[in-house]
């Protein structure tokens, strides 16, 4: 396995099999995938040129990125579509393994493909794992003074680079207090999220609270359970107060 690294950026060759689709029609199809940590949070996908199914059209631009250097800005081309300045490409990047590789925008596209599973959101980082433990622990979350939720039979999901976080039964949730929100997110290891916000009555938290009705396969022990941002809430654990956690979503 291939690895490099320059700055912040690291970049690795994949071993999955990675299709791109743009309104049905196939824009790469490589066995040789490479993941490029461009930021510190999750990799995204750089594509052999070689393997690029459809035209990449030079929209006349570039962007510089310090670590990468100037990058060509293309339109993705189908027989049927044109995605506009949806790939880059770094025929001169400081960065040599980048050099033969295109970037395509992930959210330009309609279908990504690991193997044959579609995959949401960005690509499953090779050193992410995702644990879910049933547990006994005491779970108590509170918003301006007011209890929202309390169990003790709550399911803990273990993120790598993330912190715990408790899934409760919706019967352990005032349910009552929760407003339903048209917020969706999706996750590459759980699926498709929907929010609620929560109205306690002296203030009201915009999509503070998911739930993954329909979890991918993997996190199916997470199904229909209530999760709070520890961010946003005070969360007690077996009577202790715990500190509020910084994340990106804080």
């Amino acid at each position: 396995m291939s690895e490099s690294s320059r700055g912040s950026v690291r970049i690795e060759q994949g071993q999955k099999r990675v299709r791109v689709y743009y309104s049905g029609e196939l824009v790469a199809d490589t066995r040789t995938p490479f993941l490029v940590w461009e930021r510190p949070y999750y990799p995204t996908y750089y594509v052999p040129a070689s393997d690029v199914r459809a035209s990449l059209i030079p929209a006349g631009e570039t962007e510089h990125s310090p670590s990468r250097g100037d990058g060509e800005v293309l339109h993705v081309k189908t027989a049927t579509a044109t995605a506009e300045r949806a790939a880059l490409r770094y025929p001169d990047s400081p960065l040599e393994q980048l050099r033969g590789l295109v970037r395509v925008d992930w959210n330009a596209m309609s279908e990504w493909f690991e193997e044959d599973e579609p995959v949401y959101t960005h690509p499953r980082d090779p050193y992410k794992r995702v644990d879910i433990l049933a547990s006994s622990r005491h779970v108590r979350i509170e918003l301006d003074g007011v209890t929202v939720a309390e169990s003790r039979q709550p399911r803990i999901l273990f993120e790598t680079g993330l912190p715990a976080r408790h899934y409760l039964p919706l019967t352990d949730v005032r349910m009552d207090l929760l407003r339903p929100s048209a917020m969706v997110t999706h996750c590459p290891y759980k699926g498709a999220a929907s929010y609620w916000t929560v109205d306690t009555g002296k203030g009201v938290h915009t999509d503070v609270v998911w739930i993954y009705r329909a979890p991918l396969p993997e996190s199916q022990k997470v199904a229909g359970l209530a999760c709070f941002y520890d961010e946003k809430v005070d969360v007690y654990l077996d009577g202790e107060l715990q500190d509020r956690p910084r994340t990106p979503f804080s």
